[in-house]
């Protein structure tokens, strides 16, 4: 079990999941519609997101990283889930078996820089511990906070995709960093 933070920026700390007791507050997270408006068919349910937590901490128990749950610095109230994590969606183009970057901002704290902030200092880390790797992302194409912060983090375009259901995704990919 974690007991401190695993990773720290000016205003936030970064944990590894803690256990069980993270439900409510990642359930917090998303509860708002709003918040998911662009987390394809996330429910905000208590079983949905107990299973999110179990691929989160599996992520991190397999291969030694995951999504950090962010916290305002010395707060247990959990405003985001920032971070690589691994993944395996099943989807094409193909993001199997690989690491992805992903962020999830509560509404009150977009605007603020938060994912920015993390991802860098996430991404850092991940680079540190891991090597050199590509790390993919999926964004909704509508997105555009999203993808101004892809951007920033150095992610770049790499294909696109039009679900069934009319929604455009558009996949990028952040090539590893010359040392």
């Amino acid at each position: 079990m974690t007991v401190e933070p695993l990773l720290k920026t000016e205003r936030f700390d970064l944990w590894r999941p803690r256990g069980p007791q993270d439900l409510d507050g990642i359930c917090r997270l998303i509860a708002d519609e709003e918040t998911r408006r662009f987390l394809g068919t996330i429910e905000p349910s208590r079983q949905s997101q107990w299973e999110r937590l179990m691929r989160n901490a599996g992520s991190w128990s397999l291969y030694g990283y995951g999504s950090f749950f962010v916290r305002p610095r010395g707060s247990d109230e959990i405003i985001g889930n920032c971070g690589v994590f691994h993944s395996w969606r099943g989807i094409e183009p193909r993001m199997d078996d690989q690491p992805e970057g992903g962020w999830v901002v509560r509404r009150d704290y977009w605007g603020q820089g938060l994912a920015r902030e993390v991802m860098d200092v996430a991404l850092a880390w991940f680079g540190a511990k891991h090597g050199p790797k590509r790390i993919v992302a999926m964004i909704e194409r509508e997105n555009v906070g999203s993808q101004r912060v892809a951007a920033g983090l150095g992610f770049t375009p790499y294909a696109e995709k039009l679900e069934e259901n009319g929604t455009m995704l558009d996949f990028y990919e952040r090539l590893p960093q010359p040392q």
